[in-house]
């Protein structure tokens, strides 16, 4: 029911003010937990509750739906911080191989171009620098120089291929450093939304908890359950 919850509370989840919109403060999966024991633990109190102006429908009736939606957002965005960990793990198989690839290029080109001072230095200037997002770099500056001087490269029979390889590999390898650094996980849909299902989450619970605490504040065998285990730890 999780996907189903999620689908119907996702236009409202969309349209709540930026400024109400807080990243978790516990654990979600706790979270999730405590408002479901809520549900279960508010049926029995439902005439005081209302007595004491809880609007039943909106926070306690939809609790479970909003559980869900929140759930299922968790979900989203645990699968996509999986993919910045296997991005991160690809990225270090794949990086070393990416620099060596770059200096056998500027190898090749130091060779081909020994009697032009003038290429030679451009090469000089694309060896300078340090760095993952430098060596990306390279590989397109590499394909755009060697291909702009395919003269010079014919002279020893050189192989124009690897070119197009380190054109492909720079667009390649900068989309996966991007996502083994988390940087497209800054401003994630699945986040914010997460964030959000959580926002409209913990305003049910709050609501129910505020309005059981307030009821029950001379009852500690019903006050009890208005009360977040994980906050008391």
């Amino acid at each position: 029911m999780s996907k189903e919850n999620y689908d119907a509370k996702l236009n409202v989840l969309e349209s709540l003010s930026q400024e109400l919109v807080k990243a978790p403060s516990q654990p979600v999966d706790v979270t999730v937990q405590e408002a479901e024991n809520l549900f279960i633990w508010a049926q029995e109190d439902k005439k005081i509750l209302l007595s004491k102006g809880l609007e039943w429908d909106r926070y306690v009736k939809d609790l479970p739906v909003r559980t869900g939606a929140c759930r299922y957002a968790q979900a989203l965005w645990t699968k996509e911080r999986y993919s910045q960990e296997e991005a991160a793990k690809t990225w270090r198989k794949e990086s070393p191989k990416a620099y060596e690839f770059r200096n056998d290029l500027l190898a090749d080109l130091r060779f081909a171009f020994r009697k032009r001072p003038d290429l030679l230095s451009r090469v000089r200037a694309i060896a300078d620098g340090e760095g993952d997002a430098n060596m990306i770099q390279d590989l397109m500056d590499i394909s755009v120089l060697g291909k702009a001087n395919v003269t010079e490269l014919e002279k020893i029979k050189y192989d124009l291929r690897p070119f197009n390889i380190a054109e492909q590999k720079s667009d390649s390898l900068a989309e996966l450093l991007a996502k083994a650094n988390g940087a497209t996980l800054d401003n994630s849909k699945a986040k914010e939304v997460r964030d959000r299902a959580f926002t409209h989450l913990k305003e049910a619970i709050d609501e129910i908890r505020d309005t059981g605490k307030y009821a029950f504040r001379k009852d500690p065998e019903r006050f009890k359950g208005y009360i977040s285990r994980y906050k008391r730890k």
